[in-house]
């Protein structure tokens, strides 16, 4: 079964509650999403360790229920 833009923003934003986040879907099969998610989180972290942290974030569904994400991640600074 395939995750919703919901499914996916609820889990984003429960583990970076400050985050700024657009999710748009490549194509309408709930499979396909380019995400862009800001967060002072990923403040000092590599860009492989930031995505790192949203696919833990995404609690295993990433591959699995989410079959693509393009991802892209920034600091957030307030």
């Amino acid at each position: 079964m395939a995750m919703t833009s919901d499914q996916i923003k609820g889990l984003i934003l429960e583990a970076f509650p400050d985050a700024q986040l657009e999710l748009s879907a490549f194509q309408n099969d709930n499979d396909h999403y380019s995400a862009v998610v800001k967060s002072s989180a990923f403040s000092g972290k590599s860009k492989v360790e930031q995505h790192q942290m949203v696919y833990e974030a995404l609690q295993g569904h990433m591959g699995t229920t989410l079959h693509a994400l393009s991802l892209k991640t920034q600091v957030l600074v307030e």
